[in-house]
């Protein structure tokens, strides 16, 4: 088995609990706060080590205290360190009310940015997939990642834009969809991006543009899968929800591990929606053993 290539980036997730997200001007008091390691990429590969997948985590570590706790954490779980920059690391912002969603205020620092030659330094033969997470896209340098897979095109490219598909250049997006990806959104976010108000169009319209299947997550109702000669709906499994913090990376990163193993879409999309379910019973983005 070749491995997979995770790019993106390794955070520190700082999880605040409180009873309602304030709106401007408004006050609320903070129930509990912790440090969480997180970030799509090292989500993503948590899962690919949870299911014992070869996988190498492309994902640049800074410093600070930021930066030292995310090195910590590699450290921690036998993560090779692939790139360490003199950048200060960011963090994340991870609010979570009382129903368990999350809303998202990110400082970006060293995690988001890439340098070509870390990616020209790669031996690509060792790999036959590759995961792209839309907030290293977005920034400038995101160019070096798009050309760095434009110069590889042997790679299966699986990408989740997140909810910044709404902010990606156009440019930068056409590039990638003519790479054929498979791409990885909520409902949220495909039906917001294609201007559809129905789920089938939505996929059709990207598949339209990537010739390759549209995976959507749709929360405890499970996810849809869109291709040529089929769409499937794949039921979801029962949970308490804590928090939604990583359920999506949680849920590309099952269909990663799975689709290295070759099984059929509908094994990965169960077993992925199944993780997913355990992900948000918890705190935090990464399973337990």
């Amino acid at each position: 088995m070749k491995k997979t290539l995770v790019i993106g980036s390794s955070v520190c997730d700082v999880i605040i609990r409180l009873h309602q997200i304030p709106t401007q001007t408004g006050d609320e008091n903070i129930i509990s706060q912790k440090f969480s390691i997180g970030g799509c990429a090292f989500n993503v590969a948590s899962i690919l080590k949870y299911f014992e997948i070869p996988f190498d985590l492309l994902s640049p570590i800074g410093k600070g205290i930021y930066g030292d706790f995310v090195k910590q954490h590699f450290l921690a779980n036998e993560i090779p360190i692939l790139i360490e920059t003199d950048q200060r690391n960011g963090c994340c912002y991870c609010l979570v009310d009382d129903s368990g969603e999350r809303t998202f205020i990110c400082e970006h620092g060293a995690e988001y940015f890439y340098q070509p030659e870390w990616l020209e330094n790669l031996d690509t033969s060792l790999y036959d997939q590759v995961y792209i997470c839309g907030l290293e896209i977005e920034e400038a340098t995101g160019q070096y990642i798009i050309d760095f897979l434009e110069r590889h095109p042997h790679l299966k490219i699986f990408f989740a834009p997140g909810p910044r598909i709404m902010h990606i250049q156009p440019e930068k997006l056409q590039r990638i969809f003519a790479l054929h990806p498979i791409l990885h959104l909520n409902q949220q976010e495909i039906l917001a991006y294609t201007q559809q108000s129905q789920l089938h169009k939505a996929a059709q319209c990207l598949f339209e543009q990537t010739q390759q299947p549209v995976i959507v997550t749709l929360g405890e109702n499970g996810s849809y899968f869109y291709d040529y000669n089929e769409s499937l709906y794949i039921s979801g499994f029962e949970a308490e929800v804590i928090d939604t913090i990583g359920a999506g990376d949680s849920h590309i990163g099952t269909i990663l591990a799975y689709r290295a193993l070759a099984l059929p879409w509908r094994d990965c999309l169960t077993q992925a929606n199944l993780i997913a379910s355990q992900v948000v019973s918890q705190s935090g983005a990464i399973l337990g053993k």
